[in-house]
């Protein structure tokens, strides 16, 4: 199969719908679990028979990005078995109830609760629906099953601060706009909040506890995605200091703010489970997977594909010249695939998301070169605080730029991608944002590296 440039656009975005697909979250749910009016299968094993007696109860706690679809195959198919169910989403995406109403006509007589919260910053909402899932699992005994759906914001959907809110909040912004990695926010999250580092599993005993995750943290560490509501962490208290002196967070915060996080962190907390707490724990979907899926793609369209990773980390825009130094060596007909999630440290007053400053560093370091293409963009399809999952360049993209004025260097100074981008697509119909819309599911970052014959 011959391939053109003029058709970057179009294979790009046929990779993205092929990696989002195999990431679906309501399928990935209705993989891995399984009831037939009879025997309940988590995974491939029957891992619950032996602690999940024929009267016990199941309740159904789904928290993140994609707890709607999760929760509701769930519900699904758990049928007129479900106890009870409280479903946790991100405020804003779109009409959640609708779906939850649709659902419930079609099921069983067991509610469906849903609460919408704050994402990435925790509010008063987040707040409330914790506190709702804390009541509920009060009536749990030894006979009950209490199933976990799990997927990425859960950390700020899911919250019971040792903090006020607006202290939570306030640190929360900080860490967020410092650089510090995922993993780093949420080793001080899990050192700040009851519910974080196992605090569910804890919560939900003595059930059995089993959690079907969709992870969106780089190598998949059980404690880290979500913050690990039902995963024992291994950190410590001195890890959360490490990570806010390394950051010098104390500095950034108002002097009261700062004196009451300290005085949290001496609180005593009891980070292990108890020795009654049962709790399985399962990866349902990753970023690999989202990979595997575009490789398949991008062989049926005529590339020669390669992943080359799915842990990639390190700061948004040295991973953008890193990947222009790699388009600049492939060859041509190649498909590089790289999964994972990078950082932005925050300098500049502009509007972008990491991988719009991905894509940005990446036109600029590939300016010049011929039919290369590289495209970054979130599975979730909300690149930080913007309408775009991501953006599309190719070595031509700063030309264009400076055709209409637009001087792509002193937009990425002030970490202001998204304006770039929005401005180029008015001015020269260059068609570089990506624009998914809510996808549903939240596994990472993907980055596209193609190249085409001259």
């Amino acid at each position: 199969m011959q391939l053109s440039f003029d058709h970057y656009r179009n294979h790009v975005d046929q990779l993205i719908q092929a990696s989002l697909a195999a990431v679906n979250p309501a399928a990935a749910v209705a993989h891995h679990l399984k009831y037939n009016g009879r025997a309940l299968t988590i995974g491939h094993d029957s891992i619950i028979h032996s602690h999940y007696p024929a009267d016990g109860r199941i309740y159904l706690i789904s928290v993140g990005k994609a707890a709607v679809p999760m929760g509701l195959a769930a519900a699904a198919i758990l049928g007129d078995q479900l106890a009870a169910a409280i479903i946790i989403a991100k405020r804003g995406e779109r009409d959640w109830q609708a779906d939850i109403d649709a659902a419930e006509s079609q099921r069983g007589p067991a509610p469906i609760h849903l609460y919408e919260a704050g994402h990435p910053v925790s509010d008063a909402h987040s707040l409330q629906a914790t506190t709702a899932v804390f009541d509920l699992l009060k009536q749990t005994t030894a006979h009950d099953l209490v199933l976990c759906l799990i997927s990425g914001g859960a950390s700020a959907l899911l919250t019971r601060p040792l903090l006020s809110l607006g202290d939570w909040q306030q640190l929360t912004d900080v860490l967020l706009r410092s650089g510090c990695t995922i993993n780093e926010l949420n080793c001080v999250r899990r050192q700040l909040d009851e519910v974080k580092g196992g605090g569910l599993a804890q919560w939900a005993a003595p059930a059995t506890c089993v959690s079907l995750i969709l992870s969106d943290v780089v190598g998949n560490p059980l404690h880290v995605i979500g913050s690990g509501p039902t995963a024992r962490s291994p950190e410590t208290l001195a890890d959360a200091v490490t990570v806010l002196a390394r950051y010098q967070v104390g500095s950034r915060l108002e002097t009261a703010v700062w004196q009451r996080v300290v005085q949290a962190l001496h609180k005593l907390r009891l980070q292990t489970p108890p020795a009654n707490v049962r709790t399985y724990n399962l990866i349902v979907g990753d970023v690999r997977q989202a990979a595997t899926a575009a490789l398949v793609k991008a062989a049926q369209l005529g590339f020669a594909p390669q992943i080359l990773t799915a842990q990639l980390e390190g700061e948004a825009r040295e991973v953008g010249r890193f990947a222009a130094a790699l388009a600049k060596d492939a060859a041509p007909g190649s498909c590089l695939i790289l999964g994972g999630e990078t950082t932005v440290t925050v300098h500049g007053q502009g509007k972008g998301g990491r991988n719009q400053e991905t894509a940005l560093a990446a036109a600029i370091a590939l300016h010049g070169q011929p039919n290369r293409v590289i495209a970054s963009f979130a599975t979730d399809g909300e690149d930080g605080p913007t309408a775009a999952a991501g953006a599309v360049i190719t070595g031509e993209t700063m030309q264009h730029g400076r055709a209409h004025r637009l001087e792509a260097i002193t937009y990425l100074d002030r970490n202001d991608s998204y304006t770039y981008f929005q401005q180029l697509d008015a001015l020269a119909s260059t068609h570089c944002h990506i624009a998914t819309g809510s996808t549903g599911t939240n596994v990472n970052d993907l980055l596209f590296i193609l190249t085409y014959p001259r």
